[in-house]
């Protein structure tokens, strides 16, 4: 494992409990937890929020979580899907094998195995899967943006041999803090080094552009909130993005929350006790209702 997978884990893990201390299950949320959707029974296994007294079937939102690959599971984004099941959706928060121990395409497999767990599932669940959704921040907007671009490009799903049931539509998406668009740069930035754990050829060029999902985006790319903030490490990727759905003529819309004078960080919505992360949950759960 490369150093910085190393220091990306430990500090990560900090912040991350940090943000979370002290929070508790809310009364209005019932729960599924630990369920088996792969052949892994460690790593793919996912948890199931729902509002108390909701009706038998709801929409759904799927989340990708974050962490560089190399870091991260459900247990750290619980609270942030149980407060988008408050807003009225089914929330399917879910771990995935990570990097180095598993290299790509292994995340996106397990990414693609709990989309096809939802629609097999979907009586059992109370899932609407006429009404899928899908939310991901920082490595989890990537994988996302991957899987959209899998499922709405077939030229796509054939350079990379990975297989994603086209027929597993998602009504929209929402892509937090994400990264488009990797490139060998002269210099190693954060992204670059984690590269190195995730792809089996450390990041050739051509595998660079074999992950880029701004590289493939085609008109049936689904409607998309692209979502930044100041402080987000990550901003600059955001607006290329944003244009290539454009282009593309995608519904898309972009959110850039806080300003000079109130950085916010990235992954600054997976704070809930945040005034800011709050409207900015609601926002993106109301451009999903949009789609109901």
């Amino acid at each position: 494992m490369s150093l910085a997978s190393l220091m990306l884990r430990t500090l990560f893990s900090i912040s991350d409990r940090k943000r979370d201390a002290g929070l508790t299950v809310p009364e209005d949320i019932v729960r599924s937890d630990n369920i088996v959707y792969g052949r892994d029974r460690k790593w793919n296994v996912l948890d199931v929020y729902r509002p108390l007294n909701a009706p038998e079937k709801l929409p759904v939102i799927v989340s990708v979580h974050g962490g560089g690959w190399v870091y991260g599971d459900k247990d750290l984004y619980q609270y942030y899907c149980m407060a988008l099941a408050q807003m009225g959706f089914s929330v399917v928060n879910f771990t995935y094998r990570l990097a180095p121990k598993y290299k790509y395409p292994s995340s996106l497999e397990d990414t693609a195995a709990v989309f096809e767990w939802v629609y097999q599932h979907s009586e059992e669940y109370g899932f609407d899967k006429d009404h899928l959704f899908a939310v991901g921040d920082s490595a989890g907007a990537h994988m996302l943006a991957i899987y959209c671009c899998l499922g709405t490009n077939a030229a796509y799903r054939k350079m990379t041999g990975l297989n994603v049931n086209e027929a597993h539509v998602l009504k929209a998406v929402a892509l937090n803090c994400g990264v488009y668009r990797m490139v060998r740069g002269e210099k190693k930035d954060m992204t670059s080094r984690l590269m190195t754990d995730f792809l089996p050829g450390k990041g050739t060029e051509e595998e660079l552009l074999c992950i880029s999902p701004v590289e493939h985006v085609t008109p049936a790319f689904p409607p998309s909130i692209v979502m930044t903030a100041e402080g987000d490490f990550l901003a600059e990727q955001a607006l290329p993005m944003v244009e290539k759905l454009k282009s593309m003529n995608v519904p898309v819309e972009y959110r850039y929350y806080g300003d000079r004078e109130h950085s916010l960080g990235h992954v600054f919505h997976l704070n809930i006790r945040s005034e800011d992360a709050q409207r900015c949950n609601l926002e993106e759960c109301r451009f999903f209702k949009t789609f109901l």
